[in-house]
């Protein structure tokens, strides 16, 4: 783990250092479920959600961002009470433990937000470091969709859907 992360909510400037890696993931189509075509001014508007919703980076020392995540409410109504969120590291700074404290950082906020559980509604079952992740975060797979995701390379995997209780 790096010993000078600091995560913190997301600023418009950060933005075009939050894209450069955000999109090749968006491009290569394997762990992230948005359309390989997403636009630059898409992909904005989607990982800025509107509050209760929240931004996040983990940035180093020297400002360099390693990672972000986005934490929204999943549905209305009745189940207002249900978060949801969404990761990307850097891939050049994978291994360092950037997901693992954007994970806790989301989660600690979502307490702190009063909501009483978290929702993943697609995680990709090939992408094992995150359900990994996830399951030792204290995140359950509650079902799987059958070939629920097309992945590039392995062609149709399933999808997870995983959840906590907060």
């Amino acid at each position: 783990m790096l010993a000078t992360m600091l995560i913190r909510e997301a600023m418009p400037h950060d933005w075009p250092r939050m894209w450069a890696f955000m999109e090749g993931i968006v491009r290569a189509g394997e762990t992230f479920s948005w359309d390989r075509g997403t636009t630059e001014s898409q992909a904005r508007q989607m990982w800025f959600p509107k509050p209760p919703g929240r931004t996040f980076v983990a940035v180093d020392a020297d400002e360099t961002v390693l990672g972000t995540a986005n934490s929204v409410r999943n549905h209305g109504g009745g189940a207002a009470h249900v978060s949801s969120a969404s990761f990307m590291v850097d891939p050049s700074h994978s291994g360092r433990g950037v997901g693992r404290a954007l994970g806790e950082h989301v989660l600690e906020q979502a307490r702190k937000d009063n909501f009483r559980a978290m929702q993943f509604n697609a995680v990709v079952e090939t992408n094992t470091r995150a359900v990994t992740l996830w399951k030792s975060l204290g995140f359950e797979v509650m079902t799987t969709l059958p070939a629920g995701f097309h992945h590039p390379v392995h062609g149709y995997v399933g999808l997870h859907i995983m959840y906590q209780q907060l």
